[in-house]
């Protein structure tokens, strides 16, 4: 039960946080010379962010937080020496002309009454912290394809999704300011490696039975796991930020990934978890799965968070950490609480309600569920749900619902998506679920989840059994 009430809060946050689409860029400037960054960490006497925001001259003006809160007042510096005290209003800041410095402070930590903890306005421990880039930076409201931001940290280590170079300064475009992603400002650091690829890892805080070694391997685990869905993991490297939640003993409490470039992701792990709890989470691997496909923009939630969830308990199956039962166990259950929270609504009406976490994250579980049903059919299992991500890999980081439904047409060498998507969505969700699970020898009795020989069992053994030995170059 525990289990469950966490994967459902982490549902309500995932949606209530998540909305990250990136922005459009304005036209090109002429002007080239860096906008400049540097941020000092202090603990004198609370932890905070020093920034001091560098404008190159005929810079604009309109400066903004993207996630206000915090930061009260500014001090601009003119080319003279003087000095004028600024206020934002609802995060948006008017620089006064001439202003070439503009200095802050940013509290890492805050009061009840300011929010508190907070994963993107910050939380952490003693000298270690976790903030979202997009909470403490100030950054221009329009940002232009050419421009150029150099950054510096000091003050303690940073772990940032970019890398710097080897003087510590971190060489970033515009959009890089906006798609910021999750910042972590001390701890300690572990490396998992999957294949070729390397997720850096930031401790932000103790654990009472974890060991930093521990935390690394069951990363690498989940991201060993996503190999079972892509032919190799998705970004040569990916950060990663774990932060202890003080009286919880479950391994994953919340997970989210950031679309910066590359992806951050951010982990909040109970401090009392062991190492034996890694071996039934699902939130890292969850997560891990999100960076399988591209952001879809605009968001269509229920179709990334369906793909992520569904393939979660297959990529389970598929590396052994569950059984093929288990896995259709935990499938069926879910797609019962998603059918429970739709009610007798249509699936059009199930995914336009986004705070019907369960009816919107398992109504599209269940149509992925059936699109590579579908596209395996169609293709006599020469293809699968799988190839679409491949396909889209190659098209670049950002796709749309459309492009989507193209790479799917392409996959089943017919036209596919739009009409399997025109039979769910004005029905009402999960109408077909059962006939479904009963064809691909699904059987839901009191005492559990019985898999069975029927029409579609073998669809359903190459779906849970993972890839061929010819599949994995």
């Amino acid at each position: 039960m525990k289990t469950r009430v966490a994967r459902a809060w982490l549902l309500c946050l995932a949606l209530t946080l998540s909305a990250c689409a990136t922005v459009p860029l304005a036209p090109p400037r002429k002007d080239a010379a860096p906008l400049r960054y540097n941020i000092a960490y202090t603990h004198d006497p609370t932890p905070r962010l020093d920034v001091e925001v560098f404008l190159p001259r005929k810079f604009p003006r309109e400066f903004l937080f993207r996630q206000p809160g915090r930061v009260e007042s500014l001090t601009a510096v003119d080319e003279a020496g003087t000095r004028f005290e600024l206020f934002p209003s609802n995060g948006v800041l008017q620089v006064p002309e001439g202003a070439r410095v503009l200095r802050y402070r940013y509290p890492l930590a805050a009061s009840v009454q300011q929010g508190g903890r907070h994963l993107f306005g910050g939380m952490g421990e003693g000298d270690a912290w976790h903030v979202a880039g997009k909470a403490y930076l100030l950054t221009p409201s329009s940002v232009t394809p050419g421009l150029r931001v150099d950054l510096t940290v000091s003050g303690t280590e940073p772990l940032l999704p970019w890398k710097p170079d080897a003087s510590g300064v971190y060489h970033l475009r515009g959009e890089d300011l906006i798609d910021a992603g999750f910042h972590a400002f001390g701890g300690r650091r572990c490396e998992a490696h999957v294949g070729a690829s390397v997720l850096e890892v930031a401790l932000l805080g103790r654990f009472t039975h974890l060991s930093d070694a521990e935390i690394c391997a069951w990363l690498e685990q989940a991201g060993r796991e996503v190999v079972t869905v892509r032919k190799r993991f998705p970004y040569p490297r990916v950060t990663v930020r774990i932060v202890p939640v003080p009286g919880e003993d479950t391994p994953g409490v919340f997970g989210m990934v950031q679309w910066s470039s590359p992806p951050s992701i951010s982990i909040l792990v109970g401090q009392d978890a062991t190492a034996a709890s890694f071996a039934r989470d699902w939130v890292a691997i969850h997560e891990m799965l999100h960076l399988t496909h591209p952001t879809l923009l605009p968001r269509v939630a229920w179709l990334t968070e369906g793909l992520a969830t569904y393939y979660t308990e297959l990529a389970r199956a598929r590396s052994g950490r569950q059984t093929a039962r288990q896995a259709w166990q935990e499938l069926t259950k879910g797609f019962a609480r998603g059918q429970a929270a739709a009610g007798s609504r249509t699936m059009k009406e199930v995914v336009a309600q986004e705070h019907n976490f369960q009816g919107l994250y398992w109504s599209g579980a269940f149509f992925a569920l059936h699109l590579d049903v579908e596209l395996r059919r169609v293709t006599h299992g020469r293809a699968r749900l799988e190839d679409v991500l491949e396909l889209l890999a190659t098209r670049g980081p950002t796709s749309s619902l459309e492009s989507f439904g193209a790479a799917v047409d392409t996959v089943a060498g017919q036209p596919l998506f739009d009409a399997l998507l025109a039979r769910h969505l004005p029905v009402p969700a999960f109408s077909e679920l059962g006939p479904l699970l009963e064809t691909l020898g699904v059987r839901i009795d009191p005492g559990g989840v019985k898999l069975h020989a029927a029409p579609d069992s073998g669809l359903r053994e190459a779906m849970d059994g993972g890839r061929t030995p010819d599949d994995a170059g």
